[in-house]
């Protein structure tokens, strides 16, 4: 085996598009992101909703306003509440991580929103009629998470949250 080649986790595959990620149906250890969790700061963000369709008033709002997300989770179930200040009830999402459920984007078009464990983290793969976009929630210490997200056009953001 050369030095490029990675040795199988038994039960894990490999995740399309990304060689160097596995994801396992309940990975051992797997991070618990239940919690109250605030927007703390933000890295290459209005570019990324740039590539996204976002409109500027929606991008300038998103950059300005606070942003929680409250998270409960059950093993593989989750369920966020993503709540924005000022910018109405907020977004809601209950899924089963390895299924795929639906939810209306920032720039109002519909999506299906596959979801997969990927190292210590959750992969959602969110798909319009018009672009796609990758988003790894992941957990870097006991207070903070990351949301790692990756335009259609290959931008890469951060949005770095604390409990």
């Amino acid at each position: 085996m050369s030095a490029d080649e990675s040795v199988p986790v038994p039960g894990s595959v490999p995740v399309p598009g990304s060689p160097e990620r596995t994801r396992s149906a309940s990975p051992p250890g797997s991070p618990n992101f239940s919690g109250k969790w605030r927007l703390k700061e933000s890295e290459n963000f209005d570019p990324f909703m740039v590539d996204c369709n976002v409109g500027y008033l929606k991008r300038t709002a998103a950059g300005i306003v606070s942003s929680e997300h409250h998270i409960e989770q059950e093993g593989e179930h989750m369920k966020v509440v993503v709540k924005a200040a000022g910018l109405g009830s907020g977004k809601h999402q209950e899924y089963d991580i390895g299924g795929t459920f639906s939810e209306v984007e920032i720039n109002g078009e519909s999506a299906q929103v596959d979801t997969t464990w990927v190292d210590e983290g959750i992969r959602e793969l969110h798909r319009t009629e018009s672009f796609e976009y990758l988003l790894v929630r992941e957990l870097v210490d006991d207070d903070t998470m990351v949301l790692n997200l990756e335009s259609p056009k290959g931008t890469e953001a951060k949005r770095i949250y604390k409990r």
